[in-house]
């Protein structure tokens, strides 16, 4: 949504919003960065300590007065809790989509549901008509959000990913 001709993120679905980060988030933002399943496929989003989670918290929030971003929007519940992300990042002239819900909260729709909302409104944001998904082949349930998404698979095999080489699946949305 545009407010005095700046783009200000406020998405609502059923069970949750899509909004900006604020700094109060910090021990959400925090928690939820160190868990396994984090760790284990984006350990350059960990955040090992509150002091760590601030200064990458500032950056992210920074970043949304640019128009290269990265640009990452918390997802909190209808609880008022603060269960991950959905994000736009730069890739190479392009953007990619990532994502990520806490533990205790997968398995329920959550990532699927911030995507499909998510989309839309930052494609328009971004001015594009295309965004990729790269995931660890590996990383089963990712692949799954995607493909549901309508994402189409353009690429599996071996390549760089966080500067080493692993087997990932490449994915791209278009409008």
């Amino acid at each position: 949504m545009k407010h005095g001709g700046m783009w200000v993120m406020y998405i609502k679905s059923k069970r949750f919003i899509i909004t900006e980060l604020t700094m109060d988030m910090c021990s959400d933002y925090q928690k939820n960065s160190v868990d396994a399943d984090n760790r284990r496929f984006v350990p350059d989003e960990v955040c090992e300590n509150i002091q760590d989670a601030k200064k990458t918290l500032k950056w992210l929030i920074e970043s949304y007065s640019t128009s290269n971003g990265p640009f990452v929007y918390p997802i909190i519940t209808n609880e008022n809790i603060n269960i991950g992300y959905v994000q736009a990042c730069p890739l190479e002239g392009e953007f990619e989509i990532g994502y990520h819900i806490a533990k205790s909260y997968t398995g329920n729709g959550f990532a699927t549901e911030a995507v499909k909302v998510f989309l839309p409104v930052v494609m328009d944001m971004l001015q594009i008509n295309r965004i990729y998904g790269i995931v660890l082949e590996e990383n089963i349930a990712s692949h799954k959000v995607l493909e549901k998404n309508d994402f189409k698979l353009v690429f599996k095999g071996i390549d760089k990913y966080q500067g080493k080489d692993r087997e990932l699946r490449k994915y791209i949305f278009e409008w």
